[in-house]
């Protein structure tokens, strides 16, 4: 992985499309050797159909676990990833909908014990977010619908799934490196991310004694669906030059993060955040 620039391209509708990206994003390196790390489990992976979600589905698939994939309505790339599952040998279910309705989330958990009978992993990857020069832009109606997708979703869908995990399984959330270092344009998604971050440390203890373990990935940036989909063609054309790396992550540099959170490698880390972030050295 080299310094480069992607070309200046903008989508118009968040979260954004995959398959319209250039170039395409890698979600999974060639040399991933899978292990059996999460043979027999299952995950369920909002955000999945693309970006992080689908480079965390293929990584699971590959050592071993069958995915239910959220997405909200980006269909095509959801049967893509849904695709790459399979090709791993592990059966992939698609579930369509807005993660920000409490009703949704509840859905969410029984498919996924309708269509596998259990459930071990929660990844919490959804998440919009927009460009604003200042605070007064950002509506009511606006600032709620980020919160709704970015953090209340957390809530709905692990007050859900609770029930159905217990000892070894694993909460693992998507956070932001602007929750620690805030970010001057994407104020209510940093405001989010940080709400994220006090989540995971307080379920971490609230959980400690049934063995769930609850964590999070702090990336920087990613070069994802919704990076077009958030900012200008000329923003979108430096992104990732501001981290020492100088240039974006690809999914595939997160995907082994997440396995490693979800599996018994991890058995002794709970209510910590791992900072994938290209050298932003940050004292949190």
């Amino acid at each position: 992985m080299t310094d480069h620039q992607q070309p200046p391209q903008q989508q118009s509708h968040q979260p954004g499309a995959e398959h319209a990206m250039q170039p395409q994003p890698e979600y999974i390196r060639a040399s991933y050797r899978g292990t059996g790390k999460l043979k027999g489990k299952v995950a369920i992976i909002t955000g999945g159909d693309s970006g992080i979600g689908r480079a965390v589905a293929v990584h699971y698939a590959r050592e071993g676990a069958d995915c239910v994939i959220v997405h909200l309505e980006e269909s095509r790339d959801a049967e893509a990833t849904q695709a790459l599952v399979e090709g791993e040998g592990q059966c992939c279910r698609l579930i369509r909908g807005d993660v920000g309705e409490p009703a949704f989330c509840r859905q969410i958990v029984e498919r996924t014990l309708a269509g596998f009978g259990k459930l071990n992993i929660v990844v919490h990857n959804a998440a919009e977010q927009y460009d604003w020069s200042d605070i007064s832009e950002i509506s009511d109606q606006q600032l709620q619908r980020s919160f709704q997708t970015n953090i209340f979703s957390h809530f709905y869908l692990t007050k859900a799934a609770l029930p159905h995990l217990g000892e070894g399984d694993s909460i693992i959330a998507t956070s932001s490196i602007n929750a620690f270092k805030g970010n001057d344009t994407l104020i209510d998604y940093s405001a989010t991310k940080g709400a994220i971050q006090g989540l995971v440390r307080s379920l971490a203890v609230s959980l400690v004694e049934r063995g769930i373990r609850v964590n999070a990935v702090a990336p920087g940036p990613v070069w994802t669906p919704l990076i077009p989909a958030s900012f200008e063609p000329e923003k979108v054309a430096a992104f990732g030059s501001q981290v020492p790396m100088n240039r974006p992550a690809q999914p595939s540099e997160m995907g082994p993060a997440y396995v490693y959170l979800a599996s018994e490698e991890s058995s002794y880390m709970t209510g910590q955040t791992l900072h994938l972030n290209g050298g932003v050295v940050l004292n949190t």
